[in-house]
């Protein structure tokens, strides 16, 4: 996802605007619409967060960016978000051997949390093999080429939407939070709203309470 496109989402969360205005905004927002756009973008801005949006990034790359990072946040705990993993180039010496590219990957970046006391939150494919079960809920095991991000991980957690594949279930637009991992808690799942014109999870009684004031 580019910049701008995760900006207009981060405007749309922020300020409960529905994300399709945000395509045209000049022909499909109108005055409250800006309103809140105004305020979100305020907010956004007051954020301590930079996007680094470039294709073909390296691990290098991240590492000297963190850095910096650091060094411009001090007093603060840094959160490095990924999206996605398999989208850094790995080192040239395992060309040709996928697995062991994103094997070193997945390593590197849980050395540079412990290194750099940072937080990584990397997102991940899964492998294909998850379409063709009856229970689409994805496992440890559909992690996409690498067993090493299972072992590197200190939590795991996968999303799974029930009316993303059967459209005549009565749990619309609820996510499931799977927690298949966590090195020090507990595992389980944890249900969520997913307000899809907001791009956002809410807790469930949040959704109710809004559908009753509605």
């Amino acid at each position: 996802m580019g910049e701008e496109q995760l900006l207009k989402r981060m405007i749309s969360s922020t300020g409960n605007i529905d994300a399709t205005k945000l395509k045209n905004p000049k022909k499909l927002c109108n005055l409250k619409d800006w309103e809140k756009i105004s305020q979100a973008m305020g907010l956004i801005n007051d954020l301590p967060l930079e996007i680094y949006d470039k294709a073909n990034v390296t691990m290098q790359e991240i590492y000297a960016k963190t850095r910096k990072l650091k060094r411009k946040y001090p007093d603060k705990k840094v959160l490095v978000a990924i999206d996605y993993l398999q989208l850094i180039v790995g080192d040239p010496k395992h060309r040709g051997n996928r697995m062991q590219e994103i094997g070193e990957i997945s390593r590197k970046l849980k050395l540079m949390a412990r290194e750099l006391n940072v937080c990584v939150v990397a997102l991940s494919q899964l492998s294909r093999a998850v379409e063709s079960r009856q229970d689409k809920r994805p496992l440890l095991s559909d992690l996409r080429e690498n067993g090493q991000i299972e072992q590197d991980a200190d939590l795991i957690a996968f999303l799974y939407r029930e009316d993303y594949y059967d459209r005549e279930t009565e749990n619309k637009n609820i996510k499931e939070i799977i927690l298949a991992k966590q090195r020090n808690g507990p595992v389980g799942v944890v249900e969520l709203a997913f307000i899809k014109e907001f791009s956002k999870f809410v807790g469930l009684e949040r959704k109710f309470d809004n559908q009753q004031g509605a």
